[in-house]
């Protein structure tokens, strides 16, 4: 009894669990904010509210009509997260989060052809050109490149170390 008063104050007064009129209304409205995932959006639906039965079959009828598109979503997602400085490791986990099916991120991050030029700009744009001063220094600039969600190898290449034994570069 508990749940179901969550659910309904959750879903607001006068709020169906089972309206996909409804449902379908509120998928538009939080499409019209920004692009999102299908498995993003039907959380989304969920949490407001709404019978899973009810936010598959919005979403299904959304698919079909082109609005919402893993594909699009997750290149798009991968451009703009990697032009921020964000590595692949990073770009990987928030696609996952977001219900993304990992074959498909696994080709659009595979796809995206510059990290070793977008790891460079992450380091210049926070360290400038200078070279490390120290070793304390070289590990702090690893750590922040490795929190941006870069590989290992990637990171030593930017920063110029020698990675002829990298299996991850």
């Amino acid at each position: 009894m508990a749940t179901s008063r969550r659910r309904d104050a959750r879903a607001g007064p006068g709020v169906d669990p089972g309206d996909a009129r409804a449902a379908r209304s509120a998928a538009l409205d939080a499409l019209a904010r920004r692009d999102r995932s299908a498995g993003e959006l039907r959380r989304k639906l969920v949490d407001k509210g709404f019978t899973s039965g009810i936010a598959a079959q919005v979403i299904d009828r959304l698919c079909a009509e082109k609005l919402v598109d893993d594909r699009r979503y997750v290149e798009n997602f991968v451009s703009f997260h990697a032009t921020r400085g964000h590595g692949p490791l990073r770009i990987r986990a928030d696609l996952r989060t977001a219900g993304v099916d990992d074959e498909l991120v696994d080709l659009a991050v595979e796809a995206y052809p510059d990290w070793l030029e977008q790891v460079r700009r992450a380091h210049q744009k926070k360290f400038g050109i200078r070279p490390p001063a120290d070793y304390a220094d070289q590990q702090r600039r690893d750590r922040f490149l490795r929190v941006r969600g870069f590989t290992g190898g990637q990171i030593r290449m930017a920063l110029g170390f020698d990675t002829d034994l990298d299996v991850d570069a």
